[in-house]
């Protein structure tokens, strides 16, 4: 299947997705393992008819790259989600996820139209949205993160359901005013790491809480804004 695309070298951002989607046997998300090992062998052998690997999508298409280079950090992927959620559903819909990604490019001053920004917010639907509802959650969008900056995909396997969700909260907001300071996040933080020690690590408490903080409301994590990224039902 990669060869049939790669014989010209470049490929359009739709026809990486479909070799991607070839080799995702299962479904979510990643390629891995033997799905992994399948995919590179391919690759590798088109390479010897198409030329550069590093030429599989030419630099206006390879725009999940680019988004990547755009967000450097956690804590800036955080505002920027604070920001284009704009109803505070919890979501980033079709329209919110197009003026992200409108705003991304204007601000790297790259050069686009309509048409392309409406394929980039198609695509990136169709590559994120595990569910397939047309929209994104917190969990989802942070998939644009690289793996390294991506601190939520820690936290997915510390996820709770709602009621015990509630229970951490209530438990944590000491003085029962209905949101968490840094100071009561980062007792919940501890006790989170103290319970996961094989997910979450200690040390980088600083770099989570920063992160979460971003998504308050002036110093005050309401419980729909924690709940996006510990509460497994959102």
């Amino acid at each position: 299947m990669a060869n049939a695309y790669l014989q010209g070298v470049e490929i359009s951002a739709s026809q990486f997705l479909d070799i991607f989607h070839h080799y995702d046997n299962d479904g979510n998300g990643y390629i891995e393992g033997k799905e992994l090992q399948n995919f590179i062998k391919e690759l590798q052998q088109a390479r010897k008819q198409a030329g550069l690997l590093v030429q599989i999508l030419p630099t206006e298409e390879n725009f999940l790259l680019f988004f990547r280079q755009q967000l450097k950090s956690c804590t800036e992927f955080m505002e920027a989600w604070r920001n284009y959620d704009a109803d505070h559903s919890g979501y980033i819909e079709a329209d919110e996820l197009k003026n992200f990604l409108r705003d991304l490019l204007q601000r790297a001053k790259k050069p686009y139209d309509e048409k392309k920004l409406e394929e980039y917010t198609l695509t990136t639907l169709k590559i994120f949205d595990s569910n397939n509802d047309g929209k994104l959650c917190l969990s989802e969008m942070a998939r644009l993160l690289p793996d390294q900056e991506n601190f939520l995909l820690k936290f997915q396997g510390v996820k709770m359901a709602r009621k015990e969700f509630n229970k951490i909260f209530e438990l944590y907001d000491k003085d029962r005013n209905g949101y968490m300071d840094e100071n009561e996040l980062d007792a919940l933080l501890k006790g989170l790491c103290e319970k996961n020690k094989k997910v979450l690590e200690v040390s980088k408490i600083p770099i989570y809480k920063k992160a979460i903080m971003a998504l308050s409301d002036g110093g005050k994590l309401y419980r729909t804004e924690l709940a996006l990224v510990l509460c497994e039902d959102m």
